[in-house]
């Protein structure tokens, strides 16, 4: 089975079924030791791409930041077999869409992971819950991006399984006062340091 563990903030970490390790956003927290298959970047703010934090990287290993993500105003999808990640919509008044994404990643079972990133609401969001995505991650910090109340707005049009709540606070890895009042269906809380089966 896939796992997910969140290290904090925005930063997270997915291990494939074929034991393929993606990093997303690395910036926080614990759980950088394993060798990295794919890193992905979403936009260049310095809480979202301290590329130093991973030491180990096998021959192999891709990096996807925004720069590849959009090329001449289109979002990329990029298969790697063992994911395949598509670059969505993000961006707000403090993150430049032109220059900021979102990701959808779809693993070799089927299973689909939306990562907000960095964003308010999109127009793109109304078609994700066609996609039936299995989780979905929705940033709510309030001060860079979007508030919980506009985060929960946004877990009704994407209709994921499970909703979860992250990038909660500037700089923090973890709060779960502002968690809570993220609201959705199939809402789910995930503490940093935590680990999940997908």
């Amino acid at each position: 089975m896939a796992t997910l563990f969140y290290q904090g903030h925005g930063s997270l970490r997915i291990t494939t079924t074929e034991g393929k390790v993606i990093y997303v956003d690395p910036y926080i927290g614990e759980g950088y030791d394993l060798q990295a298959d794919a890193i992905l970047v979403s936009h260049q703010h310095g809480d979202h791409n301290q590329l130093d934090l991973i030491k180990s990287r096998s021959a192999e290993c891709v990096i996807i930041t925004e720069a590849q993500a959009i090329k001449d105003s289109e979002h990329q999808t990029i298969d790697l077999g063992y994911v395949k990640v598509e670059a969505v919509e993000a961006g707000n008044k403090n993150h430049d869409p032109a220059q900021c994404v979102g990701f959808i990643l779809t693993l070799s079972d089927g299973v689909q992971v939306y990562l907000s990133c960095d964003t308010a609401k999109t127009a793109q969001m109304s078609t994700f819950a066609d996609r039936k995505i299995d989780y979905a991650f929705f940033c709510c910090d309030g001060v860079y991006n979007m508030d919980r109340k506009e985060a929960s707005e946004c877990a009704e049009l994407v209709k994921a399984k499970h909703s979860i709540p992250y990038h909660m606070a500037p700089g923090e890895l973890f709060n779960r006062e502002i968690a809570e009042e993220f609201t959705a269906d199939g809402r789910l809380i995930i503490a940093a340091g935590e680990e999940i089966t997908l």
